[in-house]
């Protein structure tokens, strides 16, 4: 264990297979017991957080050896251009509908995240970490960046809301008279971005294609007002 700790590139390689290894055994375990709470997404971080607390090994030191992974969330922004291309007949027959809910989504997501910052007392950059909560990984990690929160921090808030959203999405689908994929598709892309999007497709084809849709508009929409929304920040700031 000490040659794992004097040894970057064995560190590397130990913490980039066991990340890998423990998100695959969370997709293995979640295909045979389906529920929230065995998603790949809870498993693999607290199998993680285990191994790092039992080894005594610091976030900057497990972070330094898995950076590559973090990285490789640029090619996944850039391949979210082809859902956009493939839906593109949809999009043109129910743009009006869509952007009106990715906006309104997009404003109440930031409010309720700022509201609820505000009224716990959490610091400036905890909450401009929170604000991006509901746009899928890579885009809010951008935008987190740009207006001055914690990318890191934000990865988590983002994981938290996927994994709530679905599962509280799961419920207003059982209880709420959405009939229509559009509707169905809007609430769990919007609610819940990738974890939603995933639950999409296992109800339904359209259902998940919508979703995935309406999680890449979320994105492209916030990452482009991110430096408004970053002046309009520091602006209240100084008042």
């Amino acid at each position: 264990m000490t040659m794992l700790k004097n040894d970057p590139l064995l560190q590397a390689l130990f913490w980039s297979v066991m990340t890998i290894a423990f998100y695959a055994f969370g997709k293995e375990l979640h295909h045979r017991r389906p529920c929230f709470w065995t998603s790949p997404l809870v498993v693999a971080p607290l199998l993680l957080i285990l191994a790092a607390l039992s080894l005594h090994v610091t976030y900057g030191q497990y972070i330094s050896g898995t950076h590559w992974l973090v990285g490789m969330l640029a090619p996944a922004t850039v391949a979210f251009a082809i859902p956009i291309y493939e839906e593109r007949v949809l999009i043109s027959y129910h743009w009006p509908l869509l952007i009106m809910g990715v906006l309104v989504g997009s404003v109440i997501s930031m409010l309720s995240s700022w509201g609820l910052a505000d009224l716990l007392g959490l610091s400036r950059s905890l909450r401009l970490s929170l604000l991006p909560r509901s746009v899928t990984t890579p885009f809010a990690m951008i935008i987190s960046g740009d207006i001055g929160g914690v990318p890191q921090l934000t990865a988590v808030f983002v994981l938290i809301t996927g994994v709530l959203g679905v599962t509280i999405g799961e419920v207003l689908l059982s209880v709420l008279p959405l009939q229509s994929a559009l509707a169905r598709g809007v609430l769990l892309g919007m609610g819940a971005h990738a974890v939603g999007t995933a639950k999409g497709h296992q109800i339904d084809k359209e259902v998940g294609a919508i979703a995935g849709l309406v999680m890449v508009l979320v994105g492209l929409l916030n990452v482009l007002a991110a430096p408004l929304l970053g002046h309009l920040l520091a602006a209240i700031q100084k008042q």
